[in-house]
């Protein structure tokens, strides 16, 4: 008789070969400032004037998604043309 996967020993069953990929780390005002090339100042106005890209608030923290900022380099580029 056959043995199900979960009825056989750790050691023996399949092991699931799929790696889940980790997200991307959040970027910190500092690092996007250094990305775009552009002072942490010009990153806060931005963000006053609501014309950079997405960001929000981890605690008292502000963070940026990199695909965010992609994103928002994408519409700056398609505006500029």
């Amino acid at each position: 008789m056959e043995l199900t996967p979960e009825q056989r020993p750790a050691s023996k069953r399949p092991v699931d070969t799929q790696v889940t990929p980790a997200p991307e780390r959040l970027w910190s005002t500092a690092e996007l400032a250094e990305y775009l090339g552009v002072p942490v100042k010009t990153i806060h106005q931005w963000r006053y004037m609501q014309k950079g890209p997405r960001g929000f608030r981890v605690g008292r923290h502000l963070r940026f998604r990199p695909a965010d900022v992609r994103a928002w380099e994408d519409e700056q580029l398609e505006a500029s043309a």
